[in-house]
């Protein structure tokens, strides 16, 4: 389907947001019963609050755990993905080390895991993506320097009540030496379909590449670059965009190139949604792509081509909700604020 972004209608909505508490880079998951959680760090601390009201309220933020010397800022917070009866955690300390904490979503306690990269101090970049299937399957990728001293794309996975992540395992090597070093790359799972995208350095350009398995991370296939365009570019954009699939396996993305924010699906030309930054996607089926100019976040919501101006911050994130509005979670003077739109 295409869609012209310059027809979009723009809708203002009420400036009310919630807050939760003090933090910095929040993320949204939502598990099988449909407990949403917004976890999110304040300094070497991570918090978490619940909804179960399909994001109406939340819970007092409750303390997760606390990581020395953690990244924070620029995409590098604390990542979530929830399944139907865990939800993890991940977080980076500056040392490179990637920690993991499992929630039992029925009895509500949480469990420190040790950590997911197998070679220590590997991870110092602090970029990383997780994301869970329907079935307690979990996914991790992150930008590792153990091959060479240089960045590469590494996997690891975790199922059920496994005690530690598998072995990890090289997935993209860039044959001009490394990827891009500052962008966060992003992983989506849908049945046994996982999605990796990242943005890579080849030839002096930087510009997104998606890796796709069919057999739940135990091979990947060979990266294809996403849209017909380049960005020719001497330095880090620190952008990583975002990659969701539908129901049916379809794969969809939305990134950044010289300004301007793109959806694309892989092997068609990409679009163009305007100027932005700091984009991401959601919504499998009902894709909702986040953004921001300045400092106007933005909601487009793809099928409905719609575009709704949330408010004003930083790092807006978004889950699409069965009552047809979608949840926005953002950072706002170092507090994390919320609302449905």
């Amino acid at each position: 389907m295409k869609y012209i972004f310059f027809l979009l209608s723009l809708y203002f909505v009420a400036p009310n947001p919630s807050t939760i508490g003090e933090g910095e880079q929040p993320r949204i998951s939502r598990d099988a019963k449909g407990t949403i959680r917004i976890v999110y760090g304040q300094k070497s601390k991570i918090y978490c609050a619940t909804s179960g009201d399909n994001g109406l309220t939340f819970s007092a933020p409750a303390l997760v755990a606390e990581v020395p010397g953690m990244h924070l800022g620029m995409s590098r917070g604390p990542q979530m993905a929830s399944s139907a009866h865990y939800t993890i955690v991940t977080a980076m300390d500056k040392s490179g080390n990637i920690h993991c904490f499992r929630l039992n979503n029925s009895t509500k306690e949480w469990d420190k895991m040790g950590t997911v990269n197998d070679v220590k101090g590997s991870a110092p970049e602090g970029l990383m993506g997780i994301a869970a299937d329907k079935n307690d399957n979990f996914y991790a990728v992150w930008l590792d320097i153990r091959t060479d001293k240089k960045n590469q794309i590494y996997f690891s996975a975790l199922s059920g009540k496994a005690k530690e992540w598998s072995p990890n395992t090289l997935i993209y090597r860039s044959p001009d030496g490394h990827v891009c070093e500052c962008c966060k790359p992003s992983v989506y799972a849908e049945g046994k379909t996982v999605a990796v995208m990242f943005r890579n350095w080849l030839g002096g350009s930087r510009d997104l590449y998606l890796l796709r398995s069919s057999d739940k991370g135990q091979s990947f296939g060979k990266a294809q670059k996403l849209g017909e365009d380049t960005w020719q570019l001497n330095g880090c954009p620190m952008d990583g965009g975002g990659v969701t699939i539908d129901p049916s396996g379809g794969i969809y993305t939305a990134w950044q190139r010289k300004g301007f924010v793109y959806y694309c699906r892989p092997g068609e030309k990409e679009l163009n949604m305007g100027k932005g930054r700091t984009c991401s996607i959601t919504g499998g089926g009902e894709p909702v792509v986040s953004m921001q100019n300045g400092d106007t976040l933005k909601l487009i919501k793809l099928h409905q081509q719609r575009t709704i101006v949330v408010g004003t911050g930083g790092f807006l994130q978004s889950m699409p909700l069965s009552d047809n509005t979608t949840l926005c979670v953002w950072e706002q003077d170092k507090a994390i604020k919320f609302k449905k739109v």
